[in-house]
């Protein structure tokens, strides 16, 4: 299994126009072979020492799949270059870390 951290930064003010396509996106990737788990997470405020400031226009996407292969065929997926092609206006960046447990 492997991990993978995947961050978003959007436009400004942009941020919940982008989790709305995202949603409709999740089944598709959800239903995916490989796919252990998907989805999006934003910064939470808290009072917790050393905590970077919170980022209004990130969105970070939690994922696990079973294998480096199925993350590849994942990316390639078509719903997921229409997805890209939804999105583009709306987002500044991306950074994909993949991990695996130690």
């Amino acid at each position: 299994m492997i991990h993978v951290i995947a961050t978003i930064e959007t436009r400004p003010g942009g941020r919940e126009d982008f989790l709305s396509a995202f949603h409709e996106l999740v089944p598709d990737v959800r239903a995916e072979i490989g796919c252990v788990e998907y989805g999006p997470a934003v910064d939470l405020s808290t009072s917790i020492a050393d905590q970077p400031a919170e980022r209004d226009n990130v969105v970070t996407v939690i994922e696990k799949w079973e294998s480096v292969d199925c993350l590849k065929k994942h990316l390639e997926a078509p719903h997921m270059q229409r997805y890209r092609r939804a999105v583009k206006d709306l987002v500044l960046g991306v950074s994909i870390r993949v991990l695996e447990p130690a």
